[in-house]
């Protein structure tokens, strides 16, 4: 192998590892466990009825697939952000509403 071709490789190498660096979003893959955790525990107790908990978790997967595609073209921009974590509020709030309604107890 040429130096022109280390160079090449180690270049496209380079790019790759910048433009995924941005992808990682810990806090907003966290926050889904959390919720995703929240609506077990509502099953598990009785506060969220079946029907309401695949509400709930349908929600949740549109989230992820909200979030896999801002992560697609390998930057989240702060308005794709903002918008996962309206989502997740939305949610959030809906998962506290279920849960207290008292329809699954």
């Amino acid at each position: 192998m040429n130096t022109f071709t280390k160079l090449g490789l180690l270049a496209v190498t380079t790019l790759c590892q910048t433009a995924w660096a941005g992808v990682d979003m810990p806090r907003v893959d966290r926050r889904q466990e959390i919720q995703e955790q929240r609506i077990e525990q509502g099953i598990e107790s009785g506060e969220l009825t079946r029907r309401e908990a695949n509400r709930l978790e349908r929600q949740q997967m549109r989230i992820e697939r909200q979030e896999n595609a801002a992560q697609a073209d390998g930057v989240v921009t702060p308005a794709e952000r903002a918008r996962l974590n309206h989502q997740q509020n939305k949610a959030s709030r809906n998962i506290a509403r279920k849960k207290h309604n008292l329809r699954g107890q």
